[in-house]
């Protein structure tokens, strides 16, 4: 890569490590852990696979952005005001759910690592308005800085603590350890959960679109489709290979050993942070309890700002006329204010059942998730799109096996739970 090459990628770089950010937390450390530990290596498969499958839903989001210059939210009003509508039902809905999953989940990270656990929920508070000034002073500039800084930080300490687990080797197990089946209902119901955020949810896609035109936008650089999909595809491979270190640790650190982890979230934060030091060594615990506090940390202003940015340009689109929309950041501001009392008050009434906010959470995402790919994929194949800028044969059949795999596990899902 020439100077002038990297010059440009580097002011393309931004929304594929947002993208990462916002996919390495709860569905890495906290689901893909419990997949390790309660299913040893047994679910990689659904891994990679969800991976796989939900890859050129995500890729839409920026390939969109960069071809049309707006949004996919944008192009969901382009299919009809109903789409859009429903687009902002399934925003407000999973966002307060989700946030709330995230910011529970954070919480307890850094009540763990400050050794503030007497604080409890006015920790959480503390994260909130935190999150929410970091966003409303600087906006993306402040957060791509931001996230650039923690993600270097929780992919050194990732591998880090994979290179030293692979060295060590798995725990002991019990002897009576009796291996579970994946296809009961309660495995088959937290399977659909893993891959319901796996790398993430597919309605999140509207962020990669969002974040590629605010990165144009504050670099004043137009990158080539290329230069794009690279800065997307990096972010992307990033967490499906951490994906699969946090299975690694589970599996090594708890299967088999008898070993649950907690539901509510200071003392699952507590846990892991304790399980992974006990493993690798004591010397280590400022390490793991800071990396792992930035894995959250990550995740859970990026969600704020993946929302907030989501909601904002979905009450533009529908009560806000282009000739009215003066003052962007007081729609932005209310929305970070709207997602953080809501989610809130769901760790308020719920937080002490962490685990199943998170699989409730999850889950939602999944069952929606054939929807948004069909649209996504039909916004891209359109007349819109130049037809350069459509995606590849290969991608549009990954593309149908994809909606296929998305489908079939909602329909089986209903099937398990409802039937």
């Amino acid at each position: 890569m020439n100077n002038s090459k990297l010059v440009n990628f580097l002011k393309t770089l931004g929304p594929g490590i947002l993208f990462a950010s916002t996919a390495i937390g709860v569905s890495h450390l906290v689901q893909s852990t419990r997949a390790g530990a309660n299913f040893g290596f047994a679910l990689v498969g659904f891994i990679i696979a969800a991976n796989l499958f939900k890859y050129p839903f995500f890729e839409y989001g920026s390939r969109y952005a960069n071809a049309t210059g707006e949004s996919l939210i944008d192009g969901y009003k382009r299919i009809g005001n109903w789409m859009l509508w429903l687009y902002f039902l399934i925003t407000i809905i999973s966002m307060l759910f989700v946030t709330a999953a995230v910011g529970a989940v954070t919480s307890g990270f850094l009540q763990n690592l400050f050794e503030i656990t007497s604080w409890g929920i006015y920790a959480t508070v503390a994260l909130f308005v935190f999150c929410s000034a970091i966003l409303m002073s600087g906006r993306y500039g402040l957060l791509d800085k931001l996230t650039k800084i923690i993600g270097s930080i929780l992919l050194l300490s990732t591998v880090f603590a994979f290179v030293l687990a692979l060295l060590k080797g798995p725990n002991p197990q019990i002897p009576a350890f009796n291996p579970p089946s994946i296809w009961e209902d309660g495995s088959v119901l937290f399977i659909i959960a893993l891959m319901g955020w796996m790398p993430t949810a597919v309605d999140l896609s509207a962020w990669n679109s969002l974040w590629t035109l605010e990165r144009i936008k504050q670099t004043g650089y137009k990158p080539t489709m290329k230069e794009t999909l690279a800065d997307f595809n990096f972010g992307y491979i990033v967490s499906a290979v951490l994906a699969i270190c946090f299975v690694t640790l589970g599996s090594y650190m708890l299967y088999g050993t008898g070993t649950e982890l907690p539901e509510s979230s200071g003392a699952f934060a507590h846990a892991v942070v304790g399980l992974y030091t006990n493993y690798i060594g004591d010397w280590s615990y400022i390490i793991i309890a800071t990396a792992a506090f930035s894995i959250m940390f990550g995740t859970c202003i990026a969600v704020f700002d993946g929302f907030a940015r989501s909601f904002e340009r979905t009450i533009e689109l529908l009560f806000i006329s282009e000739h009215r929309n003066n003052d962007s950041k007081k729609t932005y501001n209310f929305s970070l204010a709207i997602i953080g009392l809501g989610a809130f008050l769901i760790i308020f009434f719920f937080g002490k059942h962490m685990k199943t906010l998170v699989d409730l959470a999850t889950t939602i995402s999944f069952l929606i998730g054939p929807l948004i790919a069909i649209v996504n994929f039909k916004l891209v194949t359109s007349n819109h799109v130049k037809l350069e800028h459509q995606p590849s044969l290969w991608l549009k059949v990954l593309s149908w096996a994809g909606i296929i795999f998305l489908s079939g596990f909602a329909l089986y899902f209903c099937y398990v739970k409802f039937i």
